[in-house]
């Protein structure tokens, strides 16, 4: 009878595990309607020392800017399409030997030399992105070419396909498309780990990391250096949004470009949700 008594007590208990199991997991998911506007105002700065044959140069970037998702419709199966765009930005650039250059978007004021394309992206649609709720990209097309857009650019962050516990991980693969020797080029596979550090207050803090996987050379650790972010992410689980994100980079890469040379570079990203979603009556 005992005995009989502990296996039932046993079987009750278990599907209560189960439960409990279930219930400290998390599902993380984009939950946008049609219409919504969300405004993320962004915060990036770069420095890079280069050295190479004895002489060596430090150049500098800083770029605040306005990133806007308008959600022009949610299908049933909870696919979102989005368009992207910038509705301000203000750029310094300060290279070695020259005064600082800077574009101001609002001022009203021509571009200066080299900042025209960075004018003409300016508060027009960039692309339309169509994405699943976890944030797989399942179509983009261009609106506005921009030559010196980075085509491996992360536009949205993939979250897990199912319900996480913290400290669970999940991987987003991505292949890189660097140049070799004397116009070859090379594919280096590649990807963002990602892993669920905490939540708290229905707001999950991730921790975001770029790993390259494929074995690379001085010289293509040089063209990835730009890539090797790590940081932390604030994602709101209740209204399916990136509500913060920081990223940085502190590479040091020996040899990029000869025996002697070297580069350090140092970037930050810091990104925050300015507002809520503001619904208009019509798709734009």
């Amino acid at each position: 009878m005992t005995r009989q008594l502990a296996s039932l007590v046993l079987a009750l208990a278990l599907p209560l595990c189960v439960l409990a199991e279930e219930g400290g997991k998390h599902l993380l998911q984009y939950k946008f309607k049609t219409g919504d506007t969300l405004r993320w105002e962004v915060d990036q700065r770069s420095s890079v020392t280069n050295s190479m044959e004895g002489t060596t140069q430090e150049a500098q970037t800083k770029t605040v800017s306005l990133k806007v998702w308008k959600v022009i419709d949610v299908t049933p199966d909870g696919e979102i399409e989005f368009l992207n765009l910038v509705e301000r930005v203000r750029m310094e650039n300060k290279l070695p030997d020259r005064a600082a250059m800077v574009f101001d978007s609002t001022s009203g004021e021509e571009p200066p030399p080299g900042f025209e394309d960075a004018a003409r992206a300016v508060g027009v649609p960039l692309s339309s992105i169509r994405m699943s709720p976890r944030g797989e990209v399942k179509g983009r097309d261009i609106k506005h070419h921009q030559p010196a857009a980075d085509p491996h650019e992360q536009v949205t962050l993939l979250l897990p396909e199912g319900p996480i516990a913290i400290g669970d991980s999940w991987n987003q693969p991505i292949d890189v498309l660097v140049k070799v020797g004397d116009g070859g080029q090379k594919t280096i596979a590649a990807r963002r780990k990602h892993t669920l550090k905490s939540v708290s207050a229905g707001v999950a803090t991730i921790q975001s990391e770029f790993q390259v996987i494929s074995p690379t050379t001085p010289e293509i650790d040089g063209q990835m250096a730009h890539r090797m972010v790590k940081g932390e992410i604030r994602f709101d689980i209740d209204n399916g949004r990136i509500l913060s994100q920081r990223l940085d980079v502190d590479r040091r890469v020996l040899g990029f470009a000869g025996a002697t040379s070297s580069m350090h570079l140092l970037t930050r990203l810091e990104e925050k949700l300015l507002d809520g979603p503001t619904s208009v009556a019509s798709k734009p």
